[in-house]
């Protein structure tokens, strides 16, 4: 039984109300459940062999968001703007895109360049991304990319678009280092 909830090692959390993650024999699942339910919580009941993955999907949802959401942050901060400043302006919008997947689905609240099909405006952030530590570009492309995978109409279509950007941005930069 695992309960799919944050433990920042500050304070407890509660777990009333929670989604609980269960596996094992049968025994163990209805003992599971009942605990479960008196917790007034939600089970989502995973095969034997689905832990890994749940788990997966629980860190990239929580953990990497965490990320995603810092370096963001730390861009805007590479510009002058103050901490609070950055966090107050990109948490709204990060709220309303997951209000808007749980309220319309994924591909309906998918927004920004790449979703429109704009390869000139991914070119520009990955230009601008050139002076940011090598892990903010490494995984905006690889964001990009997984956003393409996920959530296109076309994947295909549209991670060759990336492949070329990619590759016509690579020739940029090496031909503006011997210029430099």
């Amino acid at each position: 039984m695992h309960p799919l909830q944050t433990f920042s090692g500050i304070g407890v959390p509660p777990l009333e109300g929670r989604v609980f993650a269960i596996e094992g024999d049968p025994a163990a699942l209805k003992l599971a459940r009942q605990m479960v339910r008196a917790l007034g919580g939600c089970v989502l009941q995973l095969p034997l062999s689905g832990k890994p993955p749940y788990h997966a999907a629980a860190a990239m949802a929580a953990g990497q968001v965490l990320a995603i959401m810092e370096a963001a942050t730390t861009i805007l901060m590479s510009l002058g703007i103050k901490r609070r400043a950055a966090v107050r302006a990109l948490l709204p919008l990060t709220r309303q895109v997951l209000d808007n997947f749980e309220r319309i689905g994924p591909r309906a609240a998918w927004t920004g360049p790449l979703a429109r099909g704009d390869f000139a405006v991914v070119a520009s952030h990955l230009a601008a991304l050139r002076k940011s530590p090598a892990e903010f570009r490494g995984a905006y492309e690889q964001l990009n990319r997984l956003a393409a995978r996920v959530l296109s109409q076309d994947p295909e279509h549209t991670l060759a678009e990336l492949d070329e950007l990619h590759t016509d941005v690579k020739a940029m930069s090496k031909s503006m280092g011997r210029q430099g």
